[in-house]
């Protein structure tokens, strides 16, 4: 587990625009400062994948995720709360000023409170949501260790050493209004 000395170095890293790579429900995620416009554009390219997909957030709690997306009532940020346990990501309608280096073509953007004891704790420890993208090139196989991560990507991303959860598919996406599986 990580403790503060390092949350703060990977806080300041994020911030310059790093990239990391960590442990998640089913497999490593890829991610950045979501805040960090070139850090998001630096990891579209290595991961090869196109802006107008838009990209997941992930979050210890609501509040993480709250400037990013219209707000919820309490009612509602207890089932996104909840759905976390279930490895489900939410397409939550997105604020206007929400940057579509983040949402891509879409009005609204990819949430998931992470259920996951690494990811959560890696979000409160930094301080922040995290771009959460399956780490991997678009279309191949993605990561489920660190030292895939560290062959797949070499130096160019913080490979943080940590257990993937046994979900063996990657999180459900809904759409907020309607409920409805997107994936």
């Amino acid at each position: 587990m990580l403790h503060l000395p390092e949350f703060r170095a990977l806080a300041s890293h994020l911030k310059l625009g790093g990239l990391i790579a960590y442990p998640t429900e089913s497999c490593y995620g890829l991610g950045c400062d979501p805040q960090n416009f070139r850090a998001v554009k630096k990891l579209l390219k290595l991961k090869q994948r196109p802006q107008r997909k838009g990209l997941i957030l992930i979050a210890a709690n609501y509040a993480q995720v709250a400037p990013y997306v219209l707000p919820l009532n309490l009612a509602q940020q207890q089932h996104l709360q909840a759905a976390g346990a279930n490895a489900t990501t939410y397409l939550l309608p997105a604020k206007t000023n929400t940057s579509h280096s983040l949402r891509g073509v879409h009005d609204s953007l990819a949430v998931r409170l992470t259920a996951h004891e690494f990811a959560k704790n890696l979000c409160r420890g930094v301080r922040s949501a995290l771009v959460s993208t399956s780490a991997n090139r678009s279309g191949k196989r993605s990561a489920k260790t660190a030292a895939q991560c560290k062959k797949m990507f070499g130096d160019k991303v913080w490979v943080l050493d940590g257990q993937v959860g046994k979900n063996k598919k990657p999180s459900t996406i809904r759409t907020w209004q309607d409920d409805k599986i997107v994936r």
